[in-house]
């Protein structure tokens, strides 16, 4: 690095990836601010400048260097940031240390740290948990662990066995012949030496009695009465089994209920139908949901829910690697939970390159006139949401379109834009110009929140006189959408 090259950086002043030390008397707190740019996306850190950016130097010598190494080797695992000076005077020079991010999680003297935005500060136990977890997911998950003692091929759905390899066969997404069962799950990476592992049980189990040791191979589908889980049910089951029978299971259970809109076309002889959420978008949905999913924990399962204004597919196990939910709309790099199970999946047909996924998803309900998903997160599960195709809305019978989902009517539309700032439910119900309490509560409210697009300020006293409301972030991302669906 040259010193143009330096004063250019310092003039942007101190950010997430750039720190400034007036000389090495800083040097344990420099080595903080080192672990935790290792534990973000890396940066640099300069000895020789002044927090307000003036480039002044100090006098460097071989001992100087010494003292920084060591005090950098107090971070653990070691990382090995590129030392470098440049000279600022006759006698003179700033030290810049270049730090790689990735890898970790990182700890110095003991503790973690991380930038946040020009400060350096503890890393909380949830997130050095988290992270350090995904760093051993990546040869320690549940997927390739060893079956319990005593399953075997016999437990396995043979017919899928070989149904999937002449898919893959026929999509050229494996090329080697196989006659017997166990090379074909050896080919898909499902035996640890003499012993199946658990994705193949994922895949393939069959057998009652392995609903004892597997019962979170499981998808729950249910079609509510209403807009909550407050109404009855029209229909709820829960059904057992690998993943390809509970993917095509739960895709004939939603063909079963949802609507087909119809309308007669002028000069056109066939009447067009269409249902009320696209199929490809829906199938997708699913088989995300089961492969990506979150298999640790017995009690959960993928879940299904279709109410009378959105269909919800619910993930357990909520987004891994430092995804947010908003990244799931644009290109993002993919990284599986359960990339046994999924490269399984792919090679069958049953998804497409990983990351393309969630963009084939916002294509295809563009293509189908239904409004946009959203995906949020909602207390360690992943909840996609989709909302009904209104192109044959005037067209259909009420009995076959269900009411305007309240997140994309105009009015609750009024409702999250006035809750951009803190507001109380007298002043929110006076700006949607609604007069009855109960009425506003059960069908503008209550949905909103239940959705995670408002939240209250006081949680935990919700009948609070001093209770107010404010936009969440799936909130803001539902008016953003909305407004660019309106541009179109």
């Amino acid at each position: 690095m040259k010193l143009s090259q330096l004063k250019k950086i310092v003039t942007g002043g101190e950010s997430d990836r750039v720190e400034f030390k007036a000389s090495t008397g800083q040097r344990t707190s420099a080595a903080k601010t080192v672990c935790a740019m290792s534990n973000n996306l890396g940066g640099y850190l300069f000895f020789g400048v002044r927090n307000d950016g003036r480039i002044i130097g100090q006098t460097v010598t071989d001992q100087t260097l010494r003292s920084i190494t060591s005090e950098i080797q107090k971070i653990e695992p070691p990382v090995f940031p590129e030392i470098r000076t440049i000279p600022t005077g006759a006698d003179t020079s700033v030290i810049v240390l270049i730090v790689q991010g990735g890898g970790g999680p990182f700890s110095f003297d003991g503790r973690p740290y991380m930038r946040l935005g020009p400060t350096t500060s503890i890393m909380t136990r949830t997130e050095y948990e988290r992270r350090l977890f995904e760093r051993m997911h990546a040869s320690q998950r549940w997927e390739n662990q060893e079956v319990e003692q005593g399953i075997t091929l016999k437990d396995l759905d043979r017919n899928t066995i070989r149904s999937t390899f002449n898919s893959a066969r026929q999509l050229g997404r494996i090329t080697a012949d196989a006659e017997e069962d166990e090379a074909i799950l050896r080919g898909l990476g499902l035996f640890q030496k003499d012993r199946l592992i658990n994705a193949a049980v994922v895949l393939f189990g069959q057998h009652d009695r392995l609903k004892v040791l597997y019962p979170q191979c499981s998808i729950r589908l249910a079609r509510f009465r209403g807009v909550d889980r407050l109404g009855d049910f029209v229909d709820h089951r829960q059904i057992w089994g690998h993943a390809y029978h509970l993917l095509s299971q739960a895709q004939l259970f939603l063909k079963n209920h949802i609507p087909i809109a119809a309308r007669v076309v002028p000069d056109e002889m066939e009447r067009q139908d269409r249902p009320l959420y696209p199929p490809l978008a829906i199938r997708e949905a699913l088989a995300n949901a089961i492969c990506h999913r979150d298999y640790t924990n017995p009690g959960e399962s993928v879940s299904v829910a279709m109410y009378d204004d959105r269909l919800e597919v619910i993930s357990p196990g909520g987004l891994h690697f430092g995804l947010q939910p908003e990244d799931l709309s644009r290109p993002h790099e993919s990284r599986p939970w359960n990339p046994i199970i999924a490269e399984a999946f792919y090679r069958s047909g049953i998804i497409e390159k990983w990351g393309t996924g969630t963009l084939k998803i916002i294509d295809w309900c563009k293509s189908g006139s239904t409004p946009p998903p959203l995906w949020n997160e909602r207390t360690g599960s992943l909840c996609l949401t989709f909302y009904p195709a209104q192109l044959f809305e005037k067209a259909a019978t009420p009995q076959v379109t269900p009411q305007v989902t309240p997140q994309v009517t105009p009015q609750v539309v009024a409702l999250l834009k006035a809750c951009r700032q803190t507001i109380g439910r007298a002043d929110l119900q006076k700006a949607l110009g609604l007069t009855d309490r109960e009425h506003f509560r059960k069908k503008y409210l209550k949905p909103a929140i239940d959705a995670g697009m408002i939240e209250l300020t006081i949680p935990d006293k919700p009948r609070s006189s001093l209770q107010q409301y404010r936009l969440t972030k799936t909130g803001l991302q539902a008016l953003q959408q909305y407004d660019s669906g309106k541009k179109k």
